[in-house]
């Protein structure tokens, strides 16, 4: 059971989190999932019938001592349809709730276990960059690595959106994929506890 330190106001204190065993297998099943959501799919290709081109056969079926062929919009010609190409489509897919929630408590996990993951119960911030430096250099936190950094706290976000190595989202865009692709995640104290009482209960 990993326990989280938690800075801030009321810091000093531990959080007792029960968080499942990570499964590479699932985890990679909700990053699939949520980047095939995010594919615009807007790849389109004109088929023969769409191509602008006349409709008239190009020469006679038999005689020439060519092959036969029809009009010139085939996909065999230059400035002809494309076969097979593709058209807008929707690459989403459905993935039980249940999944999606356990996918997200092993990204927590995994951050927890390698002493990556920062409880903050409240930045007291003024929203300038210069105060976002000071506050992640007491907490040993540097550019050396890429931070999530995931509150509801809009002067915290507002100091931390300058910096190119701080990836900032209120507690609602918490998802799985920029868990993973960030070196170390900050995250408001309050959106653990629920999971503390669960634990404990």
């Amino acid at each position: 059971m990993p326990q989280i330190n938690v800075v801030g106001k009321n810091g000093g204190r531990t959080l007792d989190l029960d968080l499942p065993d990570v499964n590479p297998g699932l985890l990679h099943e909700v990053v699939t999932w949520q980047l095939a959501k995010r594919r615009q799919g807007s790849a389109s290709t004109k088929t023969r019938a769409e191509v602008s081109r006349t409709g008239k056969k190009m020469y006679s079926q038999k005689g020439t001592g060519n092959a036969r062929h029809g009009n010139r919009a085939a996909p065999i010609f230059v400035g002809g349809g494309v076969a097979f190409g593709p058209k807008p489509r929707n690459y989403g897919f459905t993935l039980p709730k249940k999944v999606r929630q356990l996918g997200l408590a092993m990204a927590l996990s995994d951050r927890a276990q390698s002493g990556k993951l920062l409880a903050v119960d409240g930045f007291e911030l003024d929203g300038r960059t210069k105060s976002f430096l000071s506050w992640a250099a007491q907490n040993g936190v540097d550019g050396s690595e890429r931070v999530f950094l995931v509150t509801d706290d809009e002067n915290a976000r507002r100091g931390a959106r300058n910096l190119p190595w701080v990836t900032a989202l209120p507690v609602a865009g918490l998802n799985v994929y920029d868990i993973l692709r960030h070196d170390r995640l900050i995250i408001d104290a309050v959106v653990l506890t629920p999971a503390q009482e669960e634990a404990s209960s």
